[in-house]
């Protein structure tokens, strides 16, 4: 109800876009985790990188972009500056950590769902079909993909630490409000 008559606001405020798509995540990450449970899904998925791609979605969508929007909302206040240094950089770190968190994720389901089918595939004699090392093979793939959405999410994250660091440092100062403006304190009873 936060955004109601205000969504175009999502095309302006890249804070309010970080939060709103760690909703997202938690949401897709919170349903995933129930259909993992659901027992034909869960002898696929069980002990792949699927639970691996699963949990990252939670912990980087969910809980990395909900305390990013946080820092870049708490960070100006803390240090009385008027707003952030570089909202293109804040813009910057949004669409480069989410390709990140996207190729990193996706891969992880992929490489997940190819593990397993390979796990439980057997031969017309009733032995294994592919061995523990032609799985690993597999993966490889999945794997550079992996590291190339990680360093795009460190990336971001980097981008975010100098907008910070430069918000602090060398970010224009916020107007004290008048004495007659400011709410007299008062002790508690």
């Amino acid at each position: 109800m936060t955004l109601s008559g205000a969504w175009d606001k999502l095309r302006t405020d890249p804070v309010l876009r970080l939060m709103v798509v760690s909703v997202a995540f938690y949401g897709m990450a919170t349903f995933e985790g129930p259909l993992m449970s659901v027992k034909a899904v869960n002898s696929l998925s069980h002990y792949t990188d699927w639970t691996i791609g699963h949990v990252h979605a939670g912990a980087l969508g969910w809980v990395a972009y909900i305390s990013f929007g946080a820092v870049y909302c708490l960070v100006p206040w803390l240090w009385n500056k008027k707003e952030l240094y570089s909202m293109k950089a804040v813009s910057w770190h949004f669409w480069i950590s989410t390709l990140g968190i996207v190729l990193y994720i996706s891969s992880m389901w992929v490489a997940g769902i190819l593990q397993g089918l390979m796990w439980r595939a057997y031969t017309s004699l009733g032995f294994l079909e592919y061995s523990f090392i032609e799985t690993v093979e597999a993966m490889n793939p999945f794997y550079v993909i992996r590291a190339l959405g990680g360093a795009f999410f460190l990336a971001g994250s980097l981008i975010m630490a100098w907008n910070v660091w430069k918000t602090i440092t060398v970010g224009e100062a916020a107007e004290e409000a008048p004495q007659a403006m400011q709410p007299a304190l008062m002790a508690a009873e």
